[in-house]
């Protein structure tokens, strides 16, 4: 049987997956194209979204609809993900999955390994929760219900073998997975923009609550960076899924073009790169382009939160370096000005600019090389139950 074709349904082992954000999704994707590919008779079955579908999987229910950061924030969509955390317990005591993996996505999926456990069912936690940088006494938990924890940074196995939990570092997949689906000019030139103008790309993140803070900032430090650098063009990437009114605040800026779910494409055509925080700076980082990393919360879940950090850096770039490679602009100073100030100087100071590509290039090299997809699927597999 190819390796892409479905499997006949419990003819072989099965596997049960939860994600809980586009990163997630995109890693869930990728991991069960390995699973089905050494094992062409394996079920896939998990929450997930679209790459976790289009990979061949069975879909329990959509992430899209749970997905927001934040303390507040979460207390909306709290009823809902009481009912999904029932939902996937009630598949996993149907199917009896042979392995569970968790993908990311902390306080959803956390709560998911006790009944797992209860359950006979081996634990996989692929992409680990960052205990480094916050809420560390959850690797009590940790230590207790997971079968093997595969980490995706390298300083993080000191961190689990410390504590007793068995742990594989198996590499970063963006590795692998960011790619521009065609040529930098040609690729511009579909979009109506100018190859030989500067471009500044934009990547407001993929939650709504996330970008619905940070593109008014974009918006109104547009025309800033815009005066200081004539010919500038400036690309928004749009996350798929995200609701059309929340790019009305930037829609009409002049020189600004949006691109919905094509973020490598955009990444890979400009010259300097404003992102939100998170897997998108790694994903920046593997492009090998100089950026600024900015992070806005709402007041009430910040001033929560920061009691709580550990870290004096939050962008994954600069947590990975050990130092601080590329400025942050988080929360107070993630004004419009502010924004604007690095982007000018990421746009027209080549000496700043080539000292950072070489220190992301310095970093890109701790992340390992490809095959982290496939690493984590032999993972998966050696930790089925017998």
């Amino acid at each position: 049987m190819p390796a892409d074709t479905a499997a006949p349904r419990g003819s072989g082992r099965r596997v049960l997956i939860s994600c809980g954000e586009a990163s997630g999704d995109l890693y869930a994707g990728a991991l069960t194209r390995q699973l089905r590919r050494l094992d062409p008779t394996i079920t896939v079955a998990g929450f997930g979204g679209p790459q976790l579908a289009a990979a061949g999987a069975e879909l329990i229910e959509d992430y899209r609809r749970f997905s927001v950061t934040g303390l507040v924030e979460a207390l909306r969509v709290l009823p809902r993900s009481w009912r999904m955390l029932r939902t996937i317990g009630a598949v996993a005591r149907d199917s009896r999955p042979d392995v569970f993996v968790a993908i990311d996505f902390p306080d959803f999926n956390l709560r998911l390994l006790p009944p797992m456990h209860e359950m006979g069912i081996p634990i996989v936690y692929y992409i680990s929760p960052q205990l480094w940088a916050w809420r560390a006494g959850r690797i009590k938990h940790i230590r207790r219900y997971v079968s093997k924890m595969l980490v995706i940074f390298p300083f993080e196995v000191e961190v689990y073998e410390g504590a007793g939990v068995p742990v594989e570092f198996v590499g970063h997949p963006l590795i692998e997975l960011a790619s521009a689906s065609r040529p930098r000019d040609r690729w511009l030139v579909d979009h109506r923009l100018d190859p030989a103008r500067p471009i500044l790309a934009l990547l407001p993140g993929s939650r709504p609550n996330e970008v619905s803070l940070l593109l008014p900032v974009f918006a109104e430090a547009v025309p800033r960076i815009a005066s200081a650098v004539p010919g500038v063009q400036f690309i928004v990437a749009r996350a798929p899924s995200l609701p059309d009114a929340l790019f009305e605040t930037i829609r009409h800026v002049p020189s600004t073009t949006i691109v919905e779910g094509e973020t490598d494409d955009v990444l890979s055509a400009a010259d300097a790169v404003v992102t939100a925080s998170g897997t998108a700076t790694v994903q920046t980082a593997i492009h090998g382009k100089p950026m600024v990393i900015v992070y806005r919360l709402s007041g009430l879940t910040y001033a929560m939160g920061r009691r709580f950090v550990k870290v004096t850096t939050y962008g994954m770039v600069n947590l990975i370096a050990g130092r601080t490679i590329v400025p942050e602009l988080i929360q107070d100073a993630c004004t419009p000005a502010r924004v604007a100030e690095e982007a000018v100087s990421l746009l027209t100071d080549r000496a700043r600019t080539d000292t950072m590509r070489g220190d992301i290039a310095a970093m890109r090299v701790k992340l390992g090389g490809v095959g982290a997809s496939e690493h984590a699927a032999r993972a998966v597999l050696s930790a089925v139950r017998g």
